[in-house]
């Protein structure tokens, strides 16, 4: 038979969580509280957001790509009327393989941070002991993996469709993140920054077209003016070096100088769209 015998009349202490202090008058012992744990390291915490926003991606934007894909290979289609070869050629192919990435990686995450941000989904990421640059990192991350498909077959599409060889679409493997750096970081941007969710889907939708006709167009065909805003898109740079990479001898050293604007940019867009996220989350 068990008996229950007060803790007082054994002489002993229950444990606390925390240490023991003594107030100044001798009264009776408290507890301190214990310390909170640590913030998550940003690293972690952005592969984390990545493959949860990849794994909802997969799912949600399946159609999208399909879209974005069809829309660029009909663009060559209707290009091939125009252009036999040449430069032209390799700027309309160029162009057209960038612009997958354009509507995934500027135009819906602009569309998903503006909807974010109006459904008070910000909320949530702002309770997270997550750094805010891990939930912009991670979410442009995974919405630029979400265009390698479509952005690969666009390019051996047109590399077929003119007479392109495809020897050195390997520099794909640097254009699609960097170019989807910069992209994801200007529509993140966007959509954190528009007052109201139609507006981020309107500067998103402009984006995405600004791409179109800067980046599939071959430049010696635009006006001056319109010129400057092509060097000011963040997409041109991967534009040009996937075009230079079809030469039969691409000048190496011009196309890493294209890919090394396109970083920094890339880094530029994303500094700017954490800090959107900052002030986006605190009001």
């Amino acid at each position: 038979m068990t008996s229950i015998v007060p803790a007082e009349a054994t002489g002993t202490r229950a444990k606390t969580s925390g240490p023991v202090v003594g107030t100044a008058s001798g009264g009776p012992a408290r507890t301190a509280p214990a310390a909170l744990a640590p913030r998550a390291r940003l690293l972690p915490s952005m592969a984390a957001v990545y493959r949860a926003q990849l794994s909802r991606a997969r799912v949600a934007r399946i159609p999208l790509l399909f879209v974005a894909t069809f829309q660029s290979i009909g663009i060559m289609v209707l290009m091939r009327g125009v252009v036999d070869g040449g430069a032209e050629a390799r700027a309309v192919v160029a162009g057209s393989s960038v612009l997958v990435v354009a509507f995934v990686a500027l135009n819906l995450l602009a569309q998903y941070f503006g909807r974010l941000r109006a459904d008070g989904g910000l909320d949530h990421y702002a309770t997270l002991p997550v750094p805010p640059a891990a939930v912009v990192l991670g979410a442009a991350g995974a919405y630029a993996s979400f265009t390698v498909p479509g952005t690969i077959v666009t390019a051996v599409t047109g590399s077929v469709l003119f007479g392109l060889p495809m020897t050195h679409l390997w520099v794909l493997v640097a254009v699609i993140p960097l170019s989807g750096a910069a992209l994801s970081g200007l529509g993140a941007a966007l959509g954190l920054l528009a007052p109201r969710q139609e507006l981020a889907t309107l500067l998103g939708q402009l984006g995405m077209s600004a791409a179109l006709l800067l980046g599939v167009l071959p430049a010696e065909r635009l006006p001056g003016p319109v010129g400057w805003a092509r060097d000011l898109l963040p997409s041109t740079y991967g534009v040009e070096a996937l075009a230079r990479s079809f030469d039969a001898h691409p000048d190496w050293a011009v196309v890493a100088l294209d890919l090394a604007v396109c970083a920094a940019v890339g880094v530029l867009s994303l500094a700017v769209a954490t800090w959107a996220y900052r002030r986006a989350a605190v009001r």
